[in-house]
């Protein structure tokens, strides 16, 4: 019986390392032990980056948002709270995109958000 080695896995395992690792700057690029360190952390950057962007993307909502309603005369908070007392439940999301995108609908929003707040 012929002897049987790990070289072909093993051979596999560095070569999908070191293609991660691909225009990595020196060493990093071409060498098993820091490419492995340099391709681990990146997964860890990416993997918290992924949970970070969800943030930095509510964010960005928020800050159209704000410049959006102080077009009206609101800020930020008084127009969400006149939102929520007139029952209006449109996400960050579609309000960011409504402020860039139609002003119309928008500046009704705001009214709609200042009236409800003169009657509380």
């Amino acid at each position: 019986m012929s002897r049987s080695t790990g070289a072909p896995a093993s051979r596999r395992r560095r070569k999908k390392i070191l293609k991660a690792a691909k225009g990595y700057r020196g060493g990093r690029g071409k060498l098993i032990r820091t490419a492995t360190e340099t391709v681990h952390r990146a997964g860890q950057y990416a993997y918290r980056d992924r949970k970070r962007r969800k943030g930095d993307m509510r964010r960005l909502w928020i800050i159209r948002i704000n410049a959006g309603a102080r077009m009206h005369g609101l800020s930020y908070s008084r127009f969400m709270h006149g939102l929520k007392a007139a029952n209006i439940e449109v996400d960050r999301k579609m309000l960011a995109e409504m402020a860039i995108d139609d002003e119309a609908g928008f500046a009704r929003l705001a009214e709609i958000a200042k009236g409800s707040l003169e009657q509380a």
